[in-house]
């Protein structure tokens, strides 16, 4: 019998979204597979999206909160983190020409469908695409362990208001 689950599998999701293949590009997948060696909270799930774009959606209209990890091309220095909390596709970043369906896409149909989760979305500032490179670079790579502490903090947070 198919059951339509009513209840998250989990209460928050942190999902890693980029291309590994692209250097800083891959940073929020490369977050993700280290956020999946740490002994974090069963209520919190760590997926690394890569750039599955809409098939993405599933996952994360399953989560009562979704913690967003990815690059950006946006002039700042590279390693510059910023959190957003969008409400609208139009509250993200423009999509790197490596993913196929951007986060903005991916949040119009889950708006459209009246499945957004409250999201969160932490970015890292890239200074350039480097195609056929697996790997961070320093900036980029001295930022993440900031980044660890922000998203850390993020979820206690969001654990210790329900």
């Amino acid at each position: 019998m198919n059951q339509q689950r009513t209840e998250p599998i989990a209460d928050i999701l942190l999902l890693g979204i980029g291309n590994l293949l692209m250097g800083d590009e891959g940073l929020g997948v490369h977050f993700a597979q280290q956020m999946q060696a740490e002994a974090l909270p069963n209520r919190v799930e760590v997926l690394e999206g890569g750039t599955a774009g809409m098939q993405l959606m599933e996952a994360i209209e399953n989560h009562r909160y979704v913690i967003m990890v990815d690059a950006t091309l946006d002039g700042r220095p590279a390693g510059t983190i910023r959190e957003i909390k969008p409400k609208f596709s139009t509250d993200f970043p423009a999509a790197m020409s490596t993913h196929d369906i951007g986060l903005k896409d991916l949040v119009s149909g889950l708006t459209f469908l009246g499945k957004l989760p409250e999201i969160f979305l932490f970015v890292v500032s890239v200074a350039e695409l480097q195609p056929m490179h697996i790997g961070l670079s320093p900036a980029v790579e001295t930022a993440m362990l900031e980044l660890k502490a922000r998203v850390l903090a993020r979820i206690q947070a969001l654990l210790e208001a329900n």
